[in-house]
């Protein structure tokens, strides 16, 4: 009933229509990956999700935000579906890809934030490496690029409740993988792919 309810409030307050341009919502492991402007952008991509995507689809959400306090740790946990973690990396390189490496060794799909902040540009930022080495490690997972309109502007930082301002969520066409390309080169180009979703794209 929760997750009917949140859905229900999310797409009453900012809309979070969902456009599937080149891709289709199939029951098969992907990793979502978007641009990311605020906390309502992991409601927003949950919420755009077919139920049966959202049962085996994990957002990657920071601890910081949605494992404070009770009520929304719950939700983050047991109604999204969620994997905190911690936005401050602790131990040895990599250490912080070992949740998600399990979410993906199980068969099971994910919803990353490449930017790993959020950002106030209609265009998202650099990407930090750890789509790279996901996309490196499981090469068999489909790469969804994710575009969120408007979610800065319906839920600004420091605001306690979102606004009434339409959001779209737009699932591009899978990023394909070319063998052999740097590090640098394949984050820039699923970037691009990120940006080519806005509304008026300009890179």
């Amino acid at each position: 009933m929760i997750d009917l309810l949140l859905i229900g409030l999310t797409r009453f307050i900012v809309g979070g229509q969902a456009l599937w341009i080149g891709a289709s919502p199939e029951t098969r492991q992907r990793i979502y990956f978007a641009n990311h402007a605020s906390h309502l952008d992991t409601l927003l991509i949950w919420s755009a999700l077919p139920r049966p995507l959202r049962g085996t689809t994990h957002p990657i959400a920071a601890s910081d935000y949605w494992g404070r306090g009770k009520v929304r740790r719950h939700i983050a946990l047991k109604v999204l579906n969620a994997v905190l973690v911690d936005r401050v990396t602790h131990g040895p390189p990599g250490a912080a890809l070992a949740p998600l490496r399990g979410v993906l060794a199980e068969g099971e799909s994910l919803v990353l934030f490449p930017e790993g902040t959020r950002g106030n540009e209609r265009l998202p930022g650099p990407f930090k490496s750890g789509l790279y080495w996901l996309a490196q490690e499981f090469p068999e997972v489909e790469l969804i690029p994710t575009y969120l309109d408007n979610p800065s502007r319906a839920f600004p930082k420091g605001t306690f409740l979102p606004v009434p301002i339409s959001c779209t969520v737009r699932f591009g066409a899978p990023l394909p993988r070319r063998p052999g390309e740097e590090k640098e080169a394949f984050l820039e180009r699923a970037r691009a792919a990120v940006g080519a979703l806005a509304s008026d794209p300009a890179l």
